[in-house]
């Protein structure tokens, strides 16, 4: 009896699983890959702009924390402007792929991961630094002894950079164009702009669905990251 009910639950689900399958796909692939990127050079930035004294440090440390806040439409249109036919990067004929929504979440998430591991690593106290230089560190062992201590506040960067990613529906809209191949799958359409479409056209259930997805995927890394930090702070 159970079984047969079961089996009737996914015979009438209002929605094909493969359409499923490929958005959640495409949003993995995009947002992991934006925020990789965004990682490895948002870290060297904060290093930098939080252990160097230069002239514009103040201005820098502003553009950040506004970047942190900026519209993503805005982001949008001017990805757009760059990729399109008559932008300096036209010739890469990136328009409305998956790499230009790489693109525009790299610039969205970069200011948040900069901006909260500068935060952390400029609150590690000075004195593990001087320790490191007298054991006779180097400035890259320096950088990492820091990082390390900084570890959680990092996670937590790393986090905040893919939820803002993966949540994002303007940007990538504007420069992915949410494209379904004929069959179906998905080109360009990722969790949020497929639940744009789902919405608008009435199909309520799919769209609740990928919302379910979408809000289960940022909980399970939010998760990973509060247990990886506790971890750190119960060896202490």
């Amino acid at each position: 009896m159970i079984t047969e009910v079961l089996a009737a639950l996914f015979v009438e689900l209002p929605f094909e699983t493969n359409y499923i399958a490929s958005i959640v796909r495409v949003s993995l692939y995009v947002s992991l890959v934006a925020v990789v990127l965004s990682t490895l050079f948002s870290l060297p930035v904060a290093m930098v702009v939080g252990f160097s004294q230069f002239p514009g440090k103040s201005l820098v440390t502003a553009i950040i924390n506004t970047g942190m806040g900026f519209p993503s439409v805005v982001v949008g249109l001017v990805v757009l402007f760059g990729l399109s036919s008559g932008g300096p990067l036209g010739f890469l004929d990136l328009v409305f792929t998956p790499e230009a929504m790489i693109i525009s979440q790299f610039v969205l998430a970069t200011p948040v991961i900069t901006g909260v591991s500068l935060a952390a690593v400029t609150s590690v106290e000075e004195n593990v630094r001087d320790a490191a230089y007298v054991m006779g560190g180097t400035r890259l062992d320096v950088a990492l002894v820091v990082i390390k201590e900084a570890r959680f506040g990092i996670a937590t960067a790393i986090l905040a950079g893919f939820g803002r990613a993966i949540s994002e529906v303007g940007s990538v809209l504007i420069v992915g164009g949410n494209i379904a191949y004929a069959d179906g799958t998905s080109y360009t359409r990722n969790l949020t702009t497929a639940i744009q479409l789902e919405a608008r056209q009435g199909r309520f259930e799919t769209a609740m669905f990928l919302g379910a997805i979408l809000v289960g995927i940022v909980l399970l890394v939010n998760g990973l990251v509060t247990r990886m930090g506790g971890g750190g702070r119960a060896k202490r």
